[in-house]
């Protein structure tokens, strides 16, 4: 038989074992003055570092801001994408901002926010080519990095008169486009974004999205006031044009319409 003191001190430590499993809600950040982001470790445009030797890129921006709108410290934890889920779960990190999509497997363990960022395969040429749809690309020249899921969607979809050419690498395919062997390029939008980032006056535009898997905030289960928060800001920088800004600076795109949970 367990004693009333043995039974007082097991759900005593139950508490604090709930309290700690929580310490990483809106009220304990905003507390502590700091909160701790993890960012892509190498993923440009999205996390890398930069030729300051800082972080830099998409997710680290956004990282930026919630910091500012929480009015804390902000402090950085690069990480790779096996880390990201357990970093949280381990309150290492407050928050995974880290090209991280939603799905029902990840939801088990995590809460995830509304989509904050793009991240997509899409069919990409100059402002002078006409295309928003496969059939317009009847007659053009494509070019795309073979084996990839781009290749596979187009090889699907393009219409018979679609002259397409298979690239053994981005690198290859991406000379293509900027060489102008080819009109169109049909890749992911971090690849395409290269292109302007090394040369921001280069013409190259998104024409349609072939295939959409959005970015979204990870968030630990029981954090409620935190996703809340999170979800706010979101909605608040869409809204204002924040995100835009950073999705112009760092993937040369206007920020497309995303989904909210």
């Amino acid at each position: 038989m367990f004693s009333k003191k043995m039974i007082y001190g097991f759900i005593l430590s139950l508490f604090f074992m709930s309290f700690s499993a929580n310490a990483a809600d809106l009220n304990e950040i905003l507390k502590n003055g700091e909160v701790k982001i993890a960012v892509p470790e190498a993923f440009a445009p999205f996390g890398s570092v930069g030729k300051t030797g800082e972080h830099e890129g998409y997710d680290v921006d956004v990282a930026k801001l919630i910091a500012k709108d929480l009015g804390v410290k902000l402090k950085i934890v690069p990480v790779v994408s096996k880390q990201r889920i357990p970093f949280l779960e381990t309150d290492k990190v407050d928050l995974v901002i880290s090209t991280m999509g939603a799905n029902p497997s990840r939801a088990k363990s995590i809460n995830f926010s509304s989509a904050y960022a793009p991240f997509y395969s899409g069919v990409f040429a100059s402002s002078s080519v006409k295309v928003s749809s496969y059939a317009d690309l009847d007659g053009l020249t494509i070019g795309v990095t073979g084996g990839t899921l781009e290749d596979l969607e187009l090889t699907k979809m393009a219409p018979k008169g679609a002259k397409i050419t298979r690239f053994g690498d981005n690198a290859a395919t991406l000379s293509a486009i900027k060489s102008k062997q080819v009109q169109v390029l049909v890749a992911g939008n971090t690849v395409a974004a290269s292109v302007t980032e090394a040369n921001p006056d280069f013409d190259l535009e998104r024409k349609f999205i072939i295939k959409d898997s959005p970015c979204f905030i990870g968030v630990k289960k029981g954090n409620e006031d935190l996703l809340r928060w999170v979800n706010v800001f979101i909605l608040h920088k869409k809204l204002g044009g924040d995100l835009n800004k950073i999705s112009l600076k760092w993937l040369g795109q206007d920020l497309p319409s995303l989904p909210s949970l």
